[in-house]
């Protein structure tokens, strides 16, 4: 029995570290960057300018490295938990609400990555554009607007449901 549970253990384990990882640096990385820019319209701060700017930008790059590598690593993680523990899902709705969620949003993030791909990609290219890189970051601030916010939220609340597991059905 102890056996048995091991693996599956282990698995959801990892899900939720790389989960606690990618949604710390996530975070971290939307606090940085929305410093960079006036709230209301979006316009870069006048702190900033072109001599300070590149050294700001590399600021930027380990929260994005971060999340590049912590999400795909914790979606495929995910669904391996789900093959390997061959839970019924009818009877936990903990891990249905939790599957729904990462399903919904996961092509949304997947494609906010790619952008931040291509960030990343300028940010390590030789004499890169800092005006270039600043419209990239804006247009990825822009594009799905407050998509990154609700999703935070829906995330942190998902790592309090797969630890405490509510939603069981009772087999009595």
């Amino acid at each position: 029995m102890m056996k048995k549970q091991f693996l599956p253990n282990l698995v959801l384990s990892l899900t939720l570290s790389f989960a606690v990882v990618w949604i710390g640096s996530y975070i971290t990385r939307l606090v940085l960057v929305y410093q960079f820019f006036e709230p209301v319209n979006l316009e870069l701060r006048n702190l900033y300018n072109t001599q300070n700017l590149a050294s700001v930008l590399t600021m930027v790059i380990s929260p994005i490295v971060c999340n590049i590598i912590t999400f795909p690593l914790f979606l495929v993680s995910f669904f391996l938990y789900i093959f390997i523990s061959k839970i019924n899902i009818k009877n936990e709705g903990w891990l249905f609400l939790t599957m729904m969620v990462i399903i919904i949003t996961a092509p949304f993030e997947i494609y906010l990555l790619s952008m931040d791909l291509s960030i990343i990609e300028l940010l390590f290219s030789p004499n890169y554009d800092v005006n270039q890189a600043i419209n990239m970051i804006r247009e990825r601030m822009v594009v799905l607007s407050s998509f990154p916010l609700i999703e935070i939220f829906c995330y942190i609340a998902l790592v309090f449901v797969v630890v405490f597991k509510p939603l069981r059905k009772n087999e009595n």
